[in-house]
């Protein structure tokens, strides 16, 4: 599903990763774990083709057969959209629109028909049990919600690998373990890949596979 090799970043003349070889099975729940500063956000964003690794001779990324790095642009871009989903700590949910409208916003970028894009988000919704507020604006919503919103966005182009950057971090432990069990039942549902930064070690433990890095190096891979 996710080849990478020779995985190297800087930042300002600071080498953060430093040579990362990684191998992500399809349908793995894999956790990406490790002190702060240690370069896990930096990799998450790399494998999510949302920032580009050092040119190296043998750096290489492969999703799902493809060659991220023979990509143009424009075609990064559609390819991100239409295999990739993404959820972050703080939601990132557009404040001007509804919680219906914040899931359709991925599918209408791809220019998707906007019946079936509807008619899809609200079926996310009532699975995620938030069939009652599909009206509702973030600033409307609990914690809770706005991330569940957040990962009804992540699905509703149907990806094969959903990638997210400490998404319980801003949630209280009840909602944080609601989160972590909506992964596994989504894997079950939908046959999805997860990438999982995190310092929940809950959530981590949980995971099929903990990737350690320190330093921007792999340990236990």
């Amino acid at each position: 599903m996710i080849k990478a090799n020779s995985i190297y970043k800087t930042f300002n003349g600071l080498e953060i990763l430093k040579g990362i070889d990684l191998h992500i099975k399809k349908g793995e729940i894999v956790s990406i774990t490790g002190p702060s500063g240690a370069g896990k956000t930096t990799l998450l964003e790399i494998l999510g083709t949302l920032s580009l690794p050092d040119l190296k001779k043998q750096t290489n990324i492969e999703i799902s057969g493809n060659q991220i790095s023979n990509l143009s642009n424009n075609e990064l871009a559609k390819f991100r959209n239409e295999n990739l989903g993404f959820v972050f700590q703080f939601h990132e949910l557009l404040p001007e629109f509804n919680a219906l409208e914040n899931v359709c916003i991925p599918a209408w970028i791809g220019k998707k028909d906007n019946t079936t894009t509807k008619d899809r988000a609200k079926d996310i919704l009532n699975q995620l049990g938030l069939s009652n507020r599909l009206s509702h604006h973030p600033s409307s919503l609990s914690g809770g919600e706005q991330q569940r919103v957040a990962v009804a966005r992540a699905l509703i182009n149907t990806p094969k690998i959903i990638f997210a950057d400490e998404p319980s971090g801003n949630l209280d432990s009840k909602n944080a373990n609601e989160l972590h069990d909506l992964f596994f039942k989504i894997r079950k549902l939908m046959d999805c890949t997860f990438v999982i930064v995190t310092h929940n070690e809950e959530l981590a433990n949980k995971s099929d596979r903990k990737i350690l890095i320190k330093d921007g190096l792999i340990f236990n891979e």
